[in-house]
């Protein structure tokens, strides 16, 4: 991105320089809402108070509180999750990514990064919305409280605290885009991972209604959600760490590094009950909160719908820890355990299905389905108020020996068209040590583009046992 000057934009807030480049403009750093300070960490979002003077949209600002995570086991996350934290009070804000003003509206886009509901920001190298800004797109991307302030059920405030920035940010988007180019009245709502988890949450929430009109859930549950009592055991274990009983009025005070550093504790906590298993499987200790699963009441948004997943999401959580090479039927088993009631029959089930795969490849479907698969293939087949377009993203990394494959997350450098990024090429990287193709970059990301702009990404429409459009 070539810097050849810069470009004022007032916001409600007041006005903020950015940066113009060879497709456009970008504003970084741009507050939706009052610093999460003290007891506000546990209050939803306010309008940001706005400043004096042209406020600095040149560098990127800070991002939530959050543990330092660039890995997982030998492959290289960094450009996923980016810088990690960067200090400072003001982290609930937006980078915009503008195409040249031409006098028309253009679609928006508004991307929900992805990290477990613990980490990331948009500040990571995937997200760069060059390509969208080439394309005619405003993309914006969003930081959202993490971890503790942003989703730790607590009795004194309000459940899914991240998922009401979401919302924040959309009705700054309404009253603020209009200034970049864009069109309020056509504003796609997307996100990957945790964040897609989130855009079917925002999907289900009354108060989002009317400030976007299409939704992109990229490797995403429509069945993600915790119940109050399995929320509740993370609370008990928070509790526990600092010698409190849980509440925002008792962790307001304590300072953000704490609140931090006792992530660790809470990493692989059972939250399966009598009745509930645990809907992402253990790799995360926060998700949304709710009584009632997303696919329940986002079924029935008359938002256009695409949905997806990625053919071997689940090797990214087994291949670079080295969980993958040596699996056995026990693995199986046990990977099938923490979704399904009677394990050894579902295991029968995948073999019956898959008759000539060993341990590694059921193992890696088993989990691809219980994180993600099987919720995505819910929230399609309920979303029945809109049109819905569904995908499967099957181009394999040979990164880590050739097992990381269609893993989750590789869907991201071909939707943004950033397979440049030197950080994604090489053998514990990304993208691996072969050329991903170029033209299946082009199309993901021209698909993208279509559907923000019209709705159509340029295939059928999906029913029931309908089309699923193979992006390979």
């Amino acid at each position: 991105m070539a810097a050849t000057g810069s470009s004022t934009v007032t916001t409600s807030g007041g006005p903020v320089r950015g940066r113009r480049h060879d497709h456009g403009t970008v504003h970084f750093d741009v507050p939706y809402a009052k610093a999460p300070l003290g007891i506000r960490r546990f209050a939803p979002p306010d309008p940001h108070p706005g400043w004096s003077g042209v406020r600095d949209g040149t560098r990127p600002g800070p991002t939530a509180p959050q543990p330092a995570r660039d890995s997982f086991g030998v492959l290289d996350m960094s450009p996923y999750f980016g810088p990690g934290w960067q200090r400072g009070d003001d982290y609930l804000t937006v980078n915009v990514w503008a195409p040249p003003a031409d006098g028309s509206p253009r679609p928006v886009l508004v991307f929900v990064h992805g990290g477990g509901f613990v980490a990331g920001s948009n500040r990571a190298p995937l997200y760069d919305g060059t390509a969208f800004a080439r394309d005619g797109v405003v993309l914006v991307t969003v930081n959202y409280r993490l971890g503790i302030p942003g989703f730790l059920h607590l009795p004194d405030a309000p459940d899914n605290r991240g998922l009401l920035d979401v919302v924040a940010a959309l009705r700054w988007v309404r009253d603020n885009v209009a200034s970049f180019g864009g069109d309020p009245g056509n504003v796609t709502l997307a996100g990957q991972s945790a964040g897609a988890i989130i855009v079917g949450g925002v999907l289900a929430e009354p108060a989002a209604a009317g400030l976007f009109h299409r939704a992109i859930v990229q490797s995403g549950s429509g069945t993600g959600a915790f119940a109050p009592e399995q929320a509740a055991m993370v609370t008990e274990r928070v509790g526990r760490h600092f010698g409190v009983e849980p509440s925002a009025a008792a962790l307001a005070d304590v300072p953000e590094d704490r609140l931090v550093a006792v992530l660790a504790d809470l990493a692989g906590l059972d939250l399966r009950t009598p009745t509930h298993h645990h809907p992402l499987g253990g790799i995360t200790s926060f998700s949304l909160v709710s009584e009632r699963q997303p696919v329940e009441a986002a079924g029935g948004s008359a938002v256009d719908l695409l949905i997806g997943d990625n053919r071997d999401e689940g090797s990214l959580y087994l291949a670079p820890v080295g969980k993958l090479a040596g699996s056995t039927d026990l693995d199986v088993r046990e990977t099938a355990a923490l979704f399904h009631r009677d394990p050894d029959d579902a295991v029968r089930g995948y073999r019956n299905r898959y008759p000539r795969a060993g341990a590694a490849e059921l193992r890696t479907r088993v989990l691809s389905d219980g994180l993600f698969r099987t919720g995505t293939h819910a929230l399609a087949t309920a979303h029945t108020a809109g049109p819905t377009y569904r995908y499967e993203f099957g181009w394999r990394s040979d990164a880590v020996d050739g097992q990381l494959g269609a893993s989750h997350v590789m869907e991201l450098p071909f939707v943004f068209d950033t397979l440049t990024l030197p950080a994604l090429r090489g053998p514990r990287k990304l993208l691996g040590t072969g050329e991903p193709p170029a033209a299946l970059a082009a199309r993901t990301h021209r698909s993208w583009v279509a559907f923000a702009g019209s709705g159509d990404p340029g295939w059928a429409e999906y029913s029931p046992g309908g089309h699923v459009e193979e992006l390979v």
